[in-house]
C-alpha cells in the first residue's frame, strides 16, 4: 500500500510538472494580477473577476514547479517513518477524486 501511494503521488506530480512546463512556453514562468487582468509576462489576459485574478496569477508555472519540487522531497525525508505517514497521506489527499487513487490510502 505504501509503495502504491508513493507511486500514485509521483505520477500526479509528474503530470502537474509537465503541465506547468507546457504553460511556460516563453520561458518567463511568472504571472501577476492587476484588477481584472492577469499578466502572463508577454500577454495580458483581461476579464477575470478581481478576486480570481490573483489566484490565477499565484499558480504561475514557476511557482508550480517550485511547489512540486518541495513536495517531491517530503517522502524521502520520511523513509524511516511508519508508512504511510500522515504527511504522505496529506500530500495525496487533494487527489482523492482521481480514478487511480489507492483505495486504502
Amino acid at each position: 500500500m505504501t509503495e502504491e501511494l508513493v507511486t500514485f503521488l509521483e505520477s500526479r506530480l509528474d503530470e502537474e510538472a509537465d503541465l506547468a512546463r507546457r504553460c511556460d512556453g516563453d520561458g518567463c514562468g511568472e504571472s501577476s494580477a492587476q484588477g481584472h487582468t492577469v499578466d502572463f509576462c508577454q500577454v495580458d489576459l483581461p476579464g477575470f473577476d478581481p478576486t480570481i485574478a490573483p489566484h490565477v496569477a499565484l499558480h504561475d508555472p514557476a511557482r508550480v514547479q517550485r511547489e512540486i519540487e518541495a513536495k517531491r522531497r517530503i517522502p524521502t525525508r520520511h523513509a524511516r517513518d511508519p508508512w504511510p505517514c500522515h504527511n504522505l497521506r496529506d500530500l495525496a489527499s487533494p487527489y482523492a477524486d482521481h480514478p487511480d487513487f489507492p483505495a486504502r490510502a
